[in-house]
């Protein structure tokens, strides 16, 4: 079991692990081992509350696909383990995310007194614009 929260946890046989070989500079390393990972778990099958998985569709975008299960890679460097380490780690971070309830925002009034500043700030800048238009009296 992966700890996420204090109260959530995900177990490791959700995950499913591949390697293939890394794009990008590393000499002969990079023709002969699979060193780049990629990470698939299973959303829609794991056990987490609803409202987490419905958090975790926007944070995850396109790494989740339409069948519910969300592809990490990594191929940052030239050692497997340390990819895997890092596709957890990303895992972890954006389940942590998901987990994070927003804050239910309680709709207030304004106060009396912002209203009334509210007000006279208008009705002078009314007065402003209403003077510019006038024309000056003949002498």
């Amino acid at each position: 079991m992966i700890r996420i929260t204090d109260s959530l946890a995900i177990d490791e046989n959700d995950m499913a692990w591949s390697f293939t070989r890394a794009s990008g500079p590393g000499g002969q390393n990079v023709n002969k081992v699979s060193t780049a990972v990629e990470l698939r778990f299973d959303v829609a099958r794991a056990f987490l509350p609803d409202d987490l998985k419905a958090r975790l569709r926007p944070l995850a975008g396109r790494q989740l696909t339409q069948d519910g299960i969300l592809v990490i890679t990594a191929q940052e460097t030239r050692s497997q383990e340390r990819n895997r380490d890092i596709a957890l780690r990303k895992l972890v971070e954006l389940l942590r995310k998901a987990a994070h309830r927003p804050k239910r925002r309680i709709a207030t009034k304004p106060t009396r007194s912002s209203t009334a500043r509210r007000l006279d700030s208008k009705a002078k800048r009314a007065q402003t614009k209403k003077l510019r238009g006038a024309r000056p009296e003949p002498d």
